[in-house]
């Protein structure tokens, strides 16, 4: 018997793509005016300063979140499910392109990032849409692509960080964020849709005390962004192995070779 495959609506994915890829063009037109944010505590004083650009990038991932419920709803098995699972990874999508573009200059790798970023947006659409369905023919190609571009987006997202030199009350939140939400997508897919939230807590602590330790190191933004990756990658590897109770020998040699060949990369990019 032949496998199904679904696919959405071209006109759907049309409309949602260029809304996302418009804010993001829009972004560019906006004046450079900043909003400064300020916290007065007994021993600390901390500032936010907030431009017109991040508040873009932020309408920017909710229109993601409520377009891709809007593309869910035309999936011919989706029925009543509730559809939030699938917007976990498009709206990170979104928000990390989006800051890692209003990074770059008004110039040629500005309008390269863009290009990447249709392309990253439109592959994370699709495969999001073909796991709704397990009996789906591309279903196992579709998890492993969610699960590279999750690794991949937070790379980018770390990186952009550090190379922003982000002040450290802020570096902590969202690396901790957005590990603990691309650690606990990855487990669903691994584990066929449990939700692992102690895990990915777990894996996210850790990660943001190590990205803590780091950020005082004289590193380069990939350097720093492939030792925080490679100790995410192999955290949530483990964890999924030990959820599938494979024994521990086992499930610790795979994440300490990958996290080894990653540390040993970021040390060769130095």
């Amino acid at each position: 018997m032949s496998q199904q495959r679904f696919l959405p609506d071209a006109d759907r994915v049309s409309v949602l793509l260029g809304m996302v890829l418009l804010a993001f063009a829009v972004t560019r037109l906006l004046p450079a005016q900043q909003y400064t944010l300020e916290l007065q505590l007994p021993n600390a004083y901390f500032t936010w300063t907030i431009d017109l650009n991040t508040i873009a990038t932020l309408l920017a991932a909710a229109l993601t979140a409520t377009g891709m419920d809007w593309l869910l709803r035309g999936h011919a098995t989706l029925g009543g499910q509730p559809t939030y699972t699938h917007w976990l990874l498009p709206t990170l999508t979104a928000f990390i392109v989006g800051t890692t573009l209003s990074l770059l200059p008004a110039n040629a790798l500005w309008w390269f990032g863009f290009g990447v970023a249709a392309l990253v947006l439109l592959v994370v659409f699709l495969a999001e849409y073909v796991v709704v369905e397990p009996a789906d023919a591309r279903y196992s190609t579709a998890t492993v692509v969610l699960s590279a571009m999750s690794y991949a987006i937070f790379l980018i997202l770390v990186a952009a960080l550090r190379y922003a030199d982000t002040r450290l009350y802020v570096l902590m939140p969202v690396i901790f964020l957005s590990a603990g939400l691309v650690a606990l997508r990855v487990l669903n897919l691994r584990l066929s849709g449990r939700w692992e939230f102690g895990w990915a807590a777990g894996i996210a602590l850790v990660v943001v005390q190590l990205s803590t330790a780091w950020h005082y190191w004289p590193l380069a933004p990939v350097q720093y962004g492939l030792l925080t990756l490679g100790t995410l990658y192999a955290l949530t590897s483990l964890s999924g192995s030990l959820a599938e109770e494979s024994p521990t020998w086992r499930a610790a040699v795979e994440p300490l070779v990958m996290l080894a060949l990653v540390w040993a990369l970021a040390l060769w990019f130095g």
